[in-house]
């Protein structure tokens, strides 16, 4: 009896045409963004629990949402809205399916250490030099480079704003804290550094940053019909500020992997997780 479930099996995998074959692979696009690498490789880790090959692949912004749009990618769950990549929902938004929000309370603006003066960012008009008269920001075009520069225009601030990368932006903020210093940097939570350092967000009240953001799962046209299961589970999928910021801190740490942390996570949080794929 066994030899013969065997042999049926592997008549199966002789006979399955590439088009069954590749309705296991699951393709998922994402920033390389340190909230993003931690949901991607928590949903990539269950989605393998469910049987399906995932190929996960880091891009930029546009062309993250692009690689949607076109089908080249099935899913996302990087899109920040409704600010910091709302130009690129607005022009795809024909081409792709806007699931909804996997993480809520997100937010994007300016961050300082907790004991600084600055309180708002209206303080920069006169208390710029304080800071070497420098926002430190991170890529060239990301959405909350734009929306600095917006705010640098609308407050009329004498500040430059030095763009980067993630990295050189948390280097220049861990260097500044060690040192007592004051700095402002380009922030956003879910972001492991408000789980490292004592952060506080200027006040922004001419809204400049918009209000609260959510991220969000966009997919590609018909994933829905030719992946039912993969949709579902990218519907349930749902991850806390709190619980990300965690993940990204352990990410940080000498040696660390982030598919060994997202699968600590997932055992310790194996409730959930059951509830997205059951």
């Amino acid at each position: 009896m066994r030899a013969t479930t065997l042999g049926a099996l592997l008549c199966l995998a002789l006979t399955q045409t590439p088009a069954e074959a590749a309705s296991k692979q699951v393709r998922i696009a994402y920033v390389e963004w340190a909230d993003a690498v931690v949901a991607t490789n928590i949903l990539k880790l269950a989605l393998e629990e469910k049987g399906y090959e995932v190929k996960t692949i880091p891009l930029a912004a546009a062309a993250m949402w692009q690689a949607v749009a076109t089908g080249d990618a099935d899913a996302s769950v990087a899109a920040w809205l409704p600010v910091t990549q709302g130009a690129y929902y607005e022009k795809l938004k024909n081409r792709l399916e806007l699931v909804g929000p996997n993480v809520t309370g997100a937010k994007i603006g300016w961050a300082v250490p907790a004991s600084s003066p600055l309180n708002s960012i209206e303080d920069l008009k006169t208390k710029s030099a304080e800071v070497g008269g420098q926002v430190i920001g991170i890529d060239p075009g990301a959405g909350i480079m734009k929306s600095s520069e917006a705010a640098i225009k609308a407050y009329g601030l004498p500040v430059k704003l030095v763009d980067g990368s993630d990295a050189t932006m948390t280097s220049a903020l861990k260097d500044a804290v060690r040192q007592k210093k004051d700095i402002v940097v380009t922030a956003w939570t879910p972001h492991w550094m408000f789980a490292r350092y004592e952060l506080k967000y200027l006040a922004d009240p001419k809204k400049a940053f918009g209000d609260d953001e959510s991220v969000n799962t966009i997919v590609r046209k018909g994933l829905k019909d030719d992946m039912p299961e993969v949709y579902a589970v990218l519907q349930k999928f749902k991850l806390t500020v709190k619980d990300e910021e965690a993940v990204m801190a352990e990410n940080e740490e000498k040696g660390a992997k982030p598919a060994e942390t997202a699968a600590k996570w997932i055992t310790k949080n194996r409730a959930t997780v059951d509830g997205w794929i059951k």
